[in-house]
């Protein structure tokens, strides 16, 4: 039996929030799918209500500052450990994980590819991941991996849950519904979910096939950037970030758990539904964010900011200012300054980038960057606008000009991003892709000071 999720008594209901979720980032939120389930006063009742399980999911150390201490209290039907016992290794499919070397033989440079077509065959989120690039090392907690997900078939008494890190998942065509131990998330186009280590997750499809990128992050669990000068409005504003309300599943019929755990797949048989929480409360938890209502900030006199300042999450390091990821996006917005070459500037990066294109035109890359597609640009390799983009921002009229209808992202890491040997064999990539900056030519003139 599968009980529908009750709308709870904290959720806001106002005009344009779902009442399927809560408001806010790292809230410690509370909710329940039959009233009463949530203890009072206390977290480990002697007999929990309604005869559920007490049990605590923690994404931090225990001794961890409150400000990064990450926890939640599960009521669930059955405890975790109630699965059949031994874990079996499986097949991992295309998924990799850092540190991954000596797949691709391809020498190092600026690479990019076109969209790869959704496959024929039935794929599901384990199935369908597809990794693109590592970086760093997952058993010291530190790098990411960027992959590629397509889902042509929903995830049927399979669960997932990965010990290695978080997923963020970037919609990108199609609509994927996420039913996970904390309640369902629903994500299109445009959209993001991110579902925090070790939480219990199944994958379905709300419609046809869909398409996403995904960054699995080894660090610590992405985090909003601080705003320094900026203050404390625009940017990704906590309140748009949603959590799903308590929904459960009591169903006994014999399943597969998998577990990504050491860069391997593992799987065990259960006998129930894992998705089985009744009530919680913490800040531990999977949750949403509509990249459209990101509010960005600009120049409005002259020059051009840096990147960072389109930071939509971060996942810090040890290093003060030195991020493990950055997740970044390039929205609609104003191009207003004057005397500036406004699209983003040639330069070499001690970041690694990996970027994509949810829908529309990337200012700097016009042609060959289409939506689906994505490239990579690793450290310290040069990069910038192509040949048609440079002549266009140097020689047109600066009047204000708003770029619309596009959407762009980078997952941008401290790490060099190795090359999978999926990604280094796709019939998808571009060899010619450096041939876009062939049309540079030299303007340098020693006799003539002014601009040419």
């Amino acid at each position: 039996m599968t009980v529908q999720p009750k709308i709870d008594a904290g959720a806001r209901t106002g005009a344009g929030i779902d009442p399927r979720y809560m408001s806010g980032f790292g809230n410690s939120f509370e909710t329940e799918a039959l009233p009463g389930a949530l203890p009072i006063g206390r977290n480990s009742p002697q007999k929990a209500a309604y005869g559920l399980y007490a049990e605590q999911l923690s994404g931090s150390p225990f001794t961890a500052p409150r400000s990064t201490n990450e926890r939640s209290w599960l009521y669930r039907i059955r405890p975790s450990v109630k699965h059949g016992g031994r874990w079996s290794k499986c097949d991992r499919g295309l998924i990799r994980t850092a540190p991954c070397r000596d797949e691709a033989d391809l020498p190092i440079g600026q690479m990019r590819w076109d969209p790869i077509p959704l496959p024929a065959e039935p794929l599901t989120f384990i199935t369908g991941l597809h990794t693109v690039t590592t970086a760093g090392d997952a058993d010291t907690q530190a790098g990411m991996a960027a992959h590629l997900l397509f889902v042509t078939a929903s995830m049927e008494r399979e669960y997932l849950f990965n010990a290695d890190g978080e997923y963020l998942v970037v919609a990108q065509e199609g609509a994927l519904r996420f039913a996970t131990e904390f309640g369902v998330i629903e994500i299109g186009p445009g959209e993001i979910c991110v579902i925090p280590r070790g939480v219990v997750f199944r994958v379905e499809l709300s419609g046809g096939p869909a398409r996403a990128y995904v960054c699995e992050n080894y660090g610590g669990g992405f985090t909003l950037p601080d705003r320094g000068p900026i203050g404390a409005n625009c940017l990704a504003n906590p309140r748009d970030f949603l959590t799903p309300i308590a929904a459960y599943e009591d169903i006994e019929e014999p399943s597969t758990l998998y577990a990504k755990w050491g860069g391997e797949l593992f799987s065990t048989p259960i006998g129930q539904s894992p998705l089985d929480v009744v009530a919680w409360h913490g800040n531990y938890a999977p949750y949403k964010y509509d990249l459209r209502h990101y509010s960005p900030v600009g120049a409005i006199s002259f020059d051009h900011p840096d990147p960072s300042i389109f930071t939509v999450l971060t996942a810090p390091s040890e290093t003060p200012g030195t991020a493990n990821i950055d997740f970044v996006i390039f929205p609609e917005r104003w191009a207003v300054a004057e005397n500036t070459f406004r699209p983003p500037w040639y330069h070499r990066n001690i970041m690694s980038e990996f970027m994509g294109l949810i829908y529309g035109v990337y200012d700097a890359k016009p042609e060959g960057f289409t939506p689906g597609g994505f490239s990579l640009h690793n450290m310290m390799l040069p990069h910038g606008p192509d040949a048609t983009a440079f002549e266009h921002a140097s020689t047109s009229e600066q009047k204000p000009v708003k770029l619309t209808g596009t959407l762009a992202f980078m997952f941008e890491t401290r790490f060099p991003q190795r090359l999978t040997g999926y990604a280094a064999r796709s019939s998808q990539f571009q060899p010619d892709y450096t041939a876009c900056w062939d049309g540079l030519k030299k303007r340098f003139d020693p006799n003539r000071r002014e601009a040419w």
